[in-house]
């Protein structure tokens, strides 16, 4: 039996190469190609609309024609919505962004207080609309971009005064246009080729003025001057924004 048992794995060991030999070579796989990764571009011009809230502290002192300082009047926040629109253009160099924009939107910013000084009339403030045009440096992580932004902000107010028992108008100021500064961050994401939304902070620094009020009839003649007030203001905005972007468009990258 042990002669038998040696001799069949004697004969399976030589019959072992030889059926290796008879197996076809195993077929040539070419590599799956390296992945692609998207680097998303942010040059190019780009055009939006923006909408959101705002607020405009505004403190109003009481002085004489020649802008004299006599009384404090108080403060009081001007509050409301915003939406509007913006146009740009950006250009990136490596992983950093620089733009210009404008930006102009129509406003609602209303508020009032008692006059500390005067306590019979209400000062009313509003805010119609503002512009700003503004340069830009951002840091893109592809697709996502946070900047900061800067330059200059104007916006275009109303005030005047009001009968605190009667609630009617007792003086009005001209439309003023201020002119001051803005500093504001932002996050950006492109959620499409040529599509992204943002969320940004502004805050605008405006202008002190002095402001003439001219009676109304109520309190007065029409027309002659009833009070004159140096107005101090500036301004936070909270917007989210959506942008078209042509020109650099999403590009492969081995």
């Amino acid at each position: 039996m042990k002669k038998f048992l040696l001799g069949t794995v004697a004969l399976m060991a030589l019959a072992a190469p030889a059926a290796a030999a008879d197996l076809a070579a195993r077929p040539y796989t070419k590599a799956p190609p390296a992945p692609i990764a998207l680097v998303y571009d942010w040059s190019g011009f780009y055009i939006g609309a923006n909408g959101g809230w705002g607020s405009s502290h505004k403190c109003w002192d009481f002085t004489t024609p020649g802008g004299t300082f006599l009384a404090a009047e108080g403060c009081h926040d001007a509050t409301g919505g915003t939406a509007g629109g913006q146009i740009g253009y950006r250009w990136q160099a490596g992983t950093w962004v620089f733009g210009v924009e404008a930006q102009g939107n129509w406003a609602d910013f209303k508020g009032s207080n008692v006059s500390l000084a005067f306590p019979l009339f209400r000062n009313e403030s509003r805010i119609d609309a503002f512009g700003l045009f503004t340069g830009q440096v951002g840091y893109a992580a592809n697709n996502a971009l946070f900047y900061l932004k800067g330059g200059a902000a104007v916006t275009s107010d109303r005030f005047r005064s009001f009968a605190t028992g009667t609630n009617l108008l007792v003086s009005d100021a001209n439309d003023q246009t201020r002119w001051g500064g803005t500093v504001g961050v932002g996050v950006e994401y492109g959620f499409a080729p040529n599509w992204s939304a943002a969320f940004e902070y502004d805050h605008l620094f405006m202008q002190d003025k002095t402001t003439t009020f001219l009676n109304n009839g109520v309190a007065g003649v029409a027309g002659t001057l009833f009070s004159t007030d140096r107005i101090r203001q500036d301004v936070d905005l909270v917007t989210v924004r959506v942008n078209y972007r042509w020109g650099g468009p999403v590009v492969a990258k081995y």
